[in-house]
C-alpha cells in the first residue's frame, strides 16, 4: 500500500513513464533472449551471422545514446519517447515479418536505434517531472523496469510454444501501445532554448573532468550488474548441475527488487550523502562475488538434490546481495547525474554515460568471459570473481575519491520544467 500511495504521489506523466518503463521491459524481455536461438536453430543461420545480427542491435543502441539525449534536450523528450516506441514497434515486426539477412539487420537497426532514442529521453523527462523526488522517482523506475523483466521472459516462453513470430508481434503490439498511449497521454514539456551547436553541447559533457570521472568509475557498477546475465547463471549451473538453477539467479535478484528497492531508498535519502550511498552499494556489489567461489571452485557437484540444494545457497546469496547493492546505489546515481550540468543538457548527460556503461558491459563482459575460459582451464574457477571483486572494489575506492575531492555535486536540485 506504501509503494501505491508512492506511485499516486507523483504527477500522472511520471506515473505514465513508469508504466511504460514497465511495457518496455516486457516487450524486450520477451523477445531479445529467444532471438539467438531463432536465428540458429530456426533459420539456420551460422554463429557468425548471429553475432552479427546481434552485434548491430546492441552497437545501435550503445554507440548512439548521445544522439537520443541531445535530440531529447533539443526537440523536447516526449516527442523523442514517441518516436523511439514507434521505432521499437517497427523494428520488432519485422523480426517477425522477415527472415533474410537484409531485413534482420534492418530490424536490429530499427530497434537498437529506438533504444538509443527513448532511453535517456525517459530519464530526462522523469528527472524534470520528479523534481526533489528524483531519488524516489528513480527507485520505482527500478520497480517497475524489473517486473517488466521478470514478465517479459514468462510470456515469451509460452508464446514460444506457438512460434517466435507469435512472441515477436506481441512485442510489437505492445510497443505500439505504448507509443499511442505516449501520444494520447504524456504532456509536452517545451526544450530549453539552445544557446550552442550539438557539437559544442558534447564537448562541455565530455570536458566536465568530474562528470566524466563519476561515470568511469560507475563504469564497475554497469559492468557487475551485467553479471546477473554471465557469471552468476554459469555458477549456478556449476554449482549444482542443474541448468534451471540460473533462472532462480534472475528470480532472487526480481523478488528482492519488487520488495525492497523503494523503501531502501526511502531510507537511505534521509540520512549520509548521495556519494557515501553509491560507494557502499558498490562495495556489496563487490562483496557479492565471494560467497559462490565457495562452491563454483573445486570438485564438481555431488548429484544429490539436498547437496545441490545446500551449493546453491551461495550462488544465491551473492546474486541477492548484488541485487541489494544495486538497489543502494542506482537510484542515487541517476539522482545525481543531472546535477553535474546546465539543465538544458540533462538529455545529453544521461547519453553519454550510457554510452560509458555501454562500453564498461562489453569490455567487462570480454573480460569476465576470458577469466571463466581460462580458470576453468588451468583449474582455478574462482579467477572470474576474484576479477569482478576487484573491479567493485576499484570502482568504490574511485567514487570515494571523488567525493573526498569535492568534485560531486552536492544535492540535487530539481531541473526546470518548460510547460
Amino acid at each position: 500500500m506504501k509503494t501505491w500511495r508512492e506511485i499516486c504521489a507523483f504527477p500522472p506523466a511520471v506515473r505514465l513513464l513508469l508504466v511504460n518503463q514497465l511495457g518496455v521491459n516486457t516487450g524486450f524481455y520477451l523477445l531479445i533472449p529467444y532471438l539467438a536461438v531463432h536465428l540458429s536453430d530456426g533459420l539456420g543461420m551460422s554463429a557468425a551471422v548471429v553475432g552479427t545480427v546481434l552485434g548491430v542491435r546492441s552497437l545501435s543502441q550503445q554507440g548512439l545514446f548521445v544522439i537520443g539525449g541531445s535530440a531529447a534536450d533539443r526537440l523536447g523528450a516526449r516527442g523523442v519517447i514517441i518516436a523511439g516506441c514507434g521505432l521499437r514497434t517497427a523494428g520488432f515486426a519485422l523480426f517477425a515479418l522477415g527472415d533474410g539477412i537484409a531485413v534482420l539487420l534492418a530490424a536490429s537497426v530499427l530497434s537498437g536505434l529506438a533504444g538509443a532514442l527513448f532511453n535517456p529521453a525517459v530519464r530526462s523527462y522523469l528527472a524534470q517531472e520528479a523534481g526533489e523526488r528524483r531519488a524516489e522517482a528513480f527507485a520505482l523506475f527500478n520497480v517497475f523496469a524489473t517486473t517488466g523483466a521478470l514478465i517479459g521472459p514468462l510470456l515469451g516462453s509460452v508464446l514460444l510454444l506457438v512460434d517466435f513470430r507469435a512472441a515477436a508481434l506481441t512485442a510489437a503490439g505492445i510497443f505500439a501501445v505504448l507509443t499511442v498511449a505516449q501520444a494520447l497521454v504524456l504532456p509536452p514539456r517545451r526544450a530549453a532554448p539552445a544557446t550552442s551547436g550539438v557539437l559544442a553541447d558534447w564537448r562541455e559533457v565530455v570536458r566536465n573532468r568530474p562528470f566524466m570521472a563519476f561515470a568511469c568509475a560507475l563504469a564497475g557498477m554497469v559492468a557487475l550488474e551485467s553479471q546477473l546475465y554471465l557469471l552468476f547463471p554459469d555458477g549456478a549451473r556449476r554449482a549444482t548441475g542443474w541448468d534451471g538453477a540460473a533462472g532462480l539467479v534472475f528470480l532472487v535478484g526480481t523478488l528482492a527488487g519488487l520488495a525492497f528497492q523503494l523503501r531502501i531508498t526511502r531510507a537511505l535519502k534521509r540520512r549520509g550523502s548521495r556519494a557515501t550511498w553509491i560507494a557502499t552499494g558498490l562495495l556489496l556489489t563487490a562483496a557479492a562475488f565471494v560467497p559462490p567461489v565457495l562452491v563454483t571452485s573445486g570438485a564438481p557437484p555431488d548429484t544429490d538434490t539436498s547437496q545441490a540444494v545446500l551449493r546453491a545457497i551461495p550462488v544465491l546469496a551473492g546474486s541477492l546481495l548484488l541485487q541489494t547493492g544495486l538497489m543502494v546505489a542506482q537510484p542515487f546515481v541517476m539522482e545525481l547525474i543531472p546535477a553535474f550540468g546546465r539543465p538544458g543538457l540533462t538529455g545529453t548527460y544521461f547519453g553519454v554515460f550510457y554510452v560509458v556503461s555501454g562500453i564498461a558491459a562489453a569490455l567487462g563482459n570480454a573480460a569476465v568471459g576470458w577469466a571463466m575460459d581460462t580458470g576453468q582451464r588451468i583449474g582455478a574457477g574462482w579467477l572470474p570473481w576474484a576479477c569482478c571483486l576487484v573491479l567493485g572494489l576499484v570502482s568504490a575506492a574511485g567514487t570515494l575519491r571523488l567525493h573526498r575531492r569535492g568534485t560531486l555535486p552536492g544535492r540535487p536540485v530539481p531541473v526546470p520544467v518548460h510547460a
